[in-house]
């Protein structure tokens, strides 16, 4: 009786620690958001990106070792009018016949404490690849868990507005990512 009380006590005392050893691999696009603000003749417009898929291996207790790959359907764009969003599908902007995915592959991740993080990759938009560093924050929900964060691209980086919109009179260069991803876990 007295071994197994202490097998008891022992399993008590690791849960917590195996329950934080969830391995978050499985996007859920239902459940995810991905959006953006910019300024059109000073006024800031908003719209999302209906769909997109990604690979994913996070696991909280090794951050190091995690690794993400995020493509976004650009025709899916969403700017709250259809004549917008086929404007922006056009060649001038997306170009989405030569240029359907945008992609974000990781090559780093760093632990900033309080469960926030810097996602260092490699960012693909009309065949122009940036390297950029994506803040983010990660709340574990039971075996799901949320990741949570917002970076400023500059349209020019990546030829997204070409021929007159190529100024930024009427819409400015900076466009700001706005992403909460929900991924399940094992």
């Amino acid at each position: 009786m007295k071994d197994a009380l202490s097998t008891l006590a022992l399993l008590a005392a690791l849960s917590p620690l195996s329950a934080g050893a969830v391995e978050y691999n499985q996007v859920l696009p239902a459940k995810s958001s991905v959006a953006f603000t910019y300024q059109q003749m000073g006024v800031a417009v908003d719209g999302q990106f209906r769909k997109f898929s990604g690979q994913l291996s996070f696991d909280p207790a090794k951050p190091t070792a995690a690794r993400v790959s995020f493509d976004v359907e650009l025709a899916s764009v969403d700017t709250g009018a259809p004549e917008g969003d086929a404007e922006v599908a056009g060649k001038p902007w997306f170009n989405t016949a030569a240029f359907p995915v945008a992609r974000f592959v990781s090559s780093g991740v760093k632990a900033l404490g309080g469960n926030r993080y810097e996602v260092a990759g490699k960012l693909t938009i009309k065949g122009r690849t940036q390297d950029v560093v994506v803040p983010a924050t990660f709340t574990a929900q039971g075996a799901s868990g949320i990741f949570e964060g917002a970076f400023t691209l500059r349209r020019a980086d990546f030829s997204i507005g070409e021929g007159s919109w190529a100024k930024f009179d009427i819409v400015a260069n900076d466009v700001r990512l706005k992403f909460r991803i929900a991924a399940s876990g094992k």
